[in-house]
């Protein structure tokens, strides 16, 4: 692995991935993608982008890479043939196989996708590792179909799949089928649509529901199309940036994340800056969960430490 499959462009020899206090895990797949396709090269899309981010955090005042944030290789299914398709169950496993193989206690294990079915095989294997583990959905749909386009594992089925296995909140709902949603109001799963009823006071209804452990998964269509248009399902009216980073910021302070995917970033559906804020969404959020106290080295506010990359490409 060079450095252009790295997360910020860091040379492989520099992050020891049994010290990397965050590994990311790229889960290449739109198997089950109903409107527009692409999604599979969002995993590449966002770690191409990394590589133009500053590793210091304005916000923050540190530098999270310095606690080592290691790029798994791609999730690749092993498949009965080569001819044989990659299923949605297929690939679930394949995320679920290798989120285990990183998920212990003081690592963040991120997915990148890929559609938003690879989140069944993520938290698949994060609730095994993290019992009593709960869910945070950003997404603009319900997700809550039981089956669709004759697959119980399609990405409009996904919330379904986790509701059925560990809590779940969802968060940016905007479009929903009429079945789904009786499911979901039957079922009292805690939903906020977007905007919020209750204003910005939503968060510490939405902090009320979610136990801990919490597994948050980001489709990024929760955003407003007007900043991310690169998405398989665009939806009108969603989060805002800096109303989505207040809500993970408020989590990730208090609530222990151990693990997250950033999911359904179509690269040729919108311009470069989709990609880009993809990416910077994935270091802020890394940002915010390493930079509580925890095992494993840390950085002090105001202290950048030092960056083996050679610089921007």
């Amino acid at each position: 692995m060079n450095p252009a499959d790295n997360f910020l462009g860091y040379h492989p020899s520099e992050i020891d991935p049994d010290t990397a206090r965050a590994v990311l895990v790229p889960a290449p797949y739109d198997g089950t993608a109903s409107y527009n396709k692409g999604a599979r090269d969002g995993p590449r899309a966002i770690i191409e982008a990394s590589q133009q981010l500053e590793d210091f955090d304005l916000e923050l005042l540190t530098d999270p890479s310095q606690q080592g944030i290691y790029t798994a290789p791609p999730v690749v299914p092993v498949l009965s043939s080569p001819e044989a398709s990659v299923s949605p169950e297929a690939m679930a496993d394949a995320v679920e196989q290798a989120v285990s193989q990183w998920s212990r206690p003081g690592v963040l294990v991120g997915v990148l996708g890929g559609e938003h079915t690879v989140t069944v095989g993520a938290v698949r294997a994060i609730a095994l590792k993290h019992p009593g583990l709960s869910v945070l959905y950003l997404d603009a749909h319900a997700d809550m179909r039981d089956e669709y386009q004759s697959s119980r594992y399609s990405h409009a089925c996904v919330a379904r799949r986790i509701a059925e296995a560990c809590p779940l909140v969802e968060v940016g709902i905007r479009s929903a089928e009429a079945q789904e949603w009786e499911w979901v109001t039957s079922n009292g799963v805690p939903v906020v649509t977007w905007p919020p009823s209750l204003g910005d006071n939503y968060v510490n209804e939405v902090l009320a529901q979610l136990g801990n452990p919490v597994y948050v998964s980001i489709d990024l269509d929760v955003l407003d199309p007007s900043i991310m248009s690169a998405v398989g399902t665009p939806e009108p009216g969603g989060m805002g940036w800096f109303e989505l980073l207040r809500l993970l910021r408020v989590v990730a302070a208090n609530r222990t994340i151990v693990g997250f995917d950033v999911v359904e970033l179509a690269p040729d559906e919108g311009p470069e800056a989709c990609s880009y804020t993809a990416a910077k969404l994935v270091y802020k959020l890394i940002g915010y969960v390493l930079s509580k106290p925890g095992p494993g080295p840390s950085t002090q506010p105001g202290d950048c430490g030092t960056s083996g990359r050679t610089g921007r490409t």
